[in-house]
Order: structure tokens, then C-alpha cells, then sequence
């Protein structure tokens, strides 16, 4: 009887995924588009622990850990010293925590490193060059040019010492406060 309990769970399972698979690549998921309101500055986006849409109760961890159950309990009950269902259902349970808790962990990991993003980050910014695209006047603000990770970003910019700078010149970033770069003349 726990036989055919194991072989349900592993059939559900299995199909589940690849029903999912199938009918998520033909009829959802490519095109979402999601508005998260960086406007595109460079203080904007993520921390490095704020990835939105993974969680350990997510489709695929589930349908992994009721497949894994299924798959480990086939084994364990065909085992003459598993054999008993009060070995073989709790060998299984903890077989599938542990494969289901892998596929999250490899997610999340696959997932963190293909979610970079070309928004700058301005901790990485201090000390760089940069370049004056609108004259900053005396104790004004103009706006600089600069790049970072092979992308061109602008923003607002004053002169440290509230000093003008002309245009085309090469300062450099040497603080940051809220969205305005503070800069000094190369």
C-alpha cells in the first residue's frame, strides 16, 4: 500500500513539473514587465538580499519535495531494511527536505547571479572620474557624466567647494548625498 502512496507523489510530482514547464513556456511568464521605480538612478535597484519572487513554498520546491518523497520512498520500501513504513516515510520526508531545500538553494543562487542589473551602485562611485555635461555655477548644480560597469549614466552635481566648473571638464566624484554627486576639478 505505501508503495502505491510513494508512487503517486512521485507521478504528481513529476507531472506537475512538467506540465508546469510546458504551459509556462507557451502561455506565461516572458512577457511580465514590472515597474519598480528606479527611474534609472544610480541609487536605485536591489540589495544584495532584496531578490523579489523566490520562496522556499514556491511551485518548484513543492513539486521537487513531493517527487523527491515519492522517488525516495519507492526505494526505501523496496529496501528489506527500510521496508517497514515507519522507517520508509521518514527516511523519505527528510529525502525530500533535503533535495527540495537544494532546489531552492541552486535557484537562488542561479537567480542572484543573473539578476545584475546595469544600475550603477553609488558606494562603487567615490574617486572616479567623471565629466561635466552642464556647467555647474557657484554654489549651484550642474550635471556630470560618467561610467560605470560599461555603461553611461548622468546625474546632478555641485562643486565641493561651491566653485564653478565649465563644461567638459574632468572632475572627480567625491561624495554622495541622497541623488546630488559632490565633485572637485582633475
Amino acid at each position: 500500500m505505501e508503495f502505491l502512496v510513494y508512487s503517486v507523489c512521485f507521478g504528481v510530482g513529476l507531472l506537475f513539473t512538467l506540465v508546469t514547464a510546458v504551459f509556462g513556456h507557451l502561455f506565461g511568464g516572458h512577457d511580465a514587465h514590472a515597474d519598480l521605480g528606479t527611474g534609472g538612478h544610480a541609487e536605485a535597484g536591489y540589495e544584495h538580499v532584496g531578490m523579489p519572487g523566490l520562496s522556499p513554498f514556491s511551485p518548484t520546491t513543492i513539486a521537487s519535495f513531493i517527487t523527491a518523497v515519492g522517488g525516495f520512498g519507492m526505494i526505501f520500501s523496496r529496501i528489506e531494511a527500510t521496508k517497514p513504513v515507519w522507517i520508509s516515510a521518514p527516511l523519505a520526508i527528510v529525502g525530500g527536505l533535503i533535495v527540495a531545500g537544494a532546489v531552492f538553494w541552486l535557484f537562488g543562487a542561479l537567480f542572484h547571479r543573473t539578476q545584475s542589473s546595469s544600475e550603477s551602485r553609488t558606494g562603487e562611485l567615490i574617486g572616479q572620474s567623471a565629466t561635466i555635461i552642464t556647467p555647474i555655477p557657484a554654489k549651484g548644480v550642474g550635471e556630470i557624466a560618467y561610467v560605470q560597469g560599461g555603461t553611461r549614466y548622468t546625474a546632478p552635481a555641485r562643486d565641493e567647494r561651491g566653485a564653478l566648473v565649465s563644461c567638459g571638464q574632468t572632475v572627480k566624484i567625491v561624495r554622495i548625498v541622497g541623488s546630488q554627486f559632490y565633485v572637485i576639478p582633475i
